[in-house]
């Protein structure tokens, strides 16, 4: 679990996030959503580390994250899993060998251990005998599943994807959130997902944060989209959809 509580980041005496509280739950598909330029994209920078807060907490379940050394936060930082827009692979990188970075860097295991877990992690998404191929030589849907194969590869605690589907055709998106919903149950993992794509919302939002303006303006699950009555929360809504069912028929 990851508390927030009443935080707060400025950039040049412009303020981003407003006072947001929040909990994001163990075991829990937790999405962030909002309009470009709402804060979503800083407050999960601020959430790992990368932005440090102007006011407030943050808590990995007992820990207070902002309150940490550098050091200790190092420690935190081997249970988190990042999954980012792009998928970031190393393009001169293997699929193994990309699976296997975050192994070489933070484990002492030995190269068959690690080879066994990267086989294991690239079985679990589906990618199967593509072990010496390029992130070139394989499709964009699939660099996204290596991309989750390395995420898992230390078998972290807490899972950040940022834009999961950006890139991805309606068919494949539904793919990657099905199977980032999945390893977030199987593994038990506080999975917190940063996106505006209303599919994913409705298809995996165990748990669903609005952003408006840098601040926590509805909070909800799929269940609750449907009836809500916050007038900003419902037009995001609407005009995510009506894209997306656009971009679908062109």
């Amino acid at each position: 679990m990851i508390r927030v509580s009443h935080v707060s980041k400025s950039f040049n005496e412009h303020a981003v996030l407003k006072d947001i509280s929040a909990t994001f739950e163990k075991g829990k598909t937790n999405l962030i959503i909002g309009q470009s330029g709402s804060g979503k994209t800083v407050l999960l920078k601020c959430l790992v580390g990368l932005f440090e807060v102007d006011e407030g907490d943050i808590h990995y379940d007992d820990v207070h994250f902002n309150q940490i050394s550098f050091n200790e936060r190092k420690e935190i930082r081997k249970k988190i899993g990042m999954l980012f827009q792009a998928g970031a692979l190393f393009d001169s990188s293997t699929v193994e060998e990309n699976v296997m970075f975050p192994l070489d860097m933070f484990t002492n295991m030995t190269l068959g251990e690690k080879l066994e877990r990267v086989n294991f992690c690239l079985k679990r998404v589906n990618i199967i005998n593509f072990n010496h191929l390029y992130p070139a030589e394989i499709s964009g849907g699939m660099q996204k599943r290596v991309a989750i194969a390395r995420a898992i590869a230390l078998n972290p605690e807490y899972l950040f994807c940022d834009e999961p589907n950006s890139g991805l055709d309606p068919k494949t998106s539904i793919l990657i959130d099905e199977l980032i919903k999945e390893i977030t149950q199987e593994f038990n993992i506080t999975t917190i997902v940063n996106t505006h794509d209303m599919n994913s919302v409705m298809g995996i939002g165990d748990k669903i944060i609005y952003i408006y303006q840098g601040q926590k303006w509805w909070e909800g699950t799929k269940e609750d989209v449907l009836s809500s009555d916050n007038k900003e929360f419902n037009d995001f809504v609407f005009a995510s959809a009506l894209t997306r069912k656009i971009k679908g028929i062109l």
